[in-house]
């Protein structure tokens, strides 16, 4: 249910599990263990992922997998849990091209890459208290950190479903485009990533999840200098100020 392809040096993931685009605990096992691959493979800056088909980006877990099974439900978060943490933790910046329904672990999903991009007539929502569970996909913990406090509890308390217009205005999402146009925004924005650094764009990004992960602010101003320092190490460094000074684009070698 989850493919791949690699086009420069942009990886582009697709959700694909009819009708709905469910996650199965194989599923998880399968995006956690390609998140594994493309951190080794340093040719990789940036991965897409979206949903195959124009309805649904991801409608989360079926539920049906959650009937009276405690042992089974306990492994399936457990995939949830280490599928979504490793996209998190990707050396490479996540986009999310969300081209329909993101509901519960879909939306979690989306959650845990890095930028989102929501096609028009998307619609996200955690509705998972409705049905006596809760977003344990690290939803509780990413919302609140992206829209804060309250927006989190209109969404998960009193299951708000919410327009691509108001994930645009509380945050949730980056950039809004026209139906079917997700990918092809989320494709210029993975462009983007390719012309810096790749080195630079992984410490920023270990950086700024700093604050999520309730590093000090006085021990995150002191870890920044210290990985500005680092990139003299790497070769893609001289490679940048020198391209700069000589008016060219440079050859980013990723070492």
């Amino acid at each position: 249910m989850i493919e791949h392809r690699i086009e420069g040096h942009t990886c582009f993931i697709t959700i694909n599990n009819p009708p709905a685009n469910t996650w199965t605990p194989d599923g998880l096992k399968a995006l956690e263990n390609l998140v594994g691959e493309l951190n080794a493979n340093r040719d990789v800056y940036a991965a897409v992922i979206t949903g195959a088909g124009g309805k649904f980006f991801s409608a989360g877990a079926d539920l049906k997998k959650f009937q009276g099974d405690k042992v089974f439900a306990r492994h399936f978060i457990a995939c949830f849990g280490a599928a979504f943490e490793a996209l998190m933790n990707a050396r490479f910046v996540t986009i999310a091209a969300i081209n329909g329904y993101a509901m519960g672990g879909g939306m979690e999903c989306a959650l845990a890459c890095d930028l989102r991009i929501a096609e028009a007539q998307a619609v996200l929502a955690l509705p998972e208290p409705k049905v006596g569970l809760l977003p344990a996909g690290c939803g509780t913990q990413n919302l609140p950190w992206l829209v804060g406090e309250g927006w989190a509890k209109r969404m998960i308390l009193t299951n708000e479903r919410i327009n691509a217009e108001t994930a645009l205005r509380i945050g949730l999402v980056e950039e809004v485009v026209e139906k079917g146009k997700s990918l092809e925004a989320a494709r210029a924005m993975a462009e983007r990533v390719a012309g810096l650094s790749p080195k630079s764009v992984e410490f920023c990004k270990s950086l700024i999840h700093n604050a999520r992960n309730g590093i000090p602010r006085r021990a995150g101003l002191c870890l920044e200098r210290e990985r500005f320092m680092d990139l003299f190490d790497y070769e893609d460094q001289a490679e940048g100020v020198r391209a700069f000074l000589e008016k060219r684009k440079p050859e980013w070698k990723n070492a």
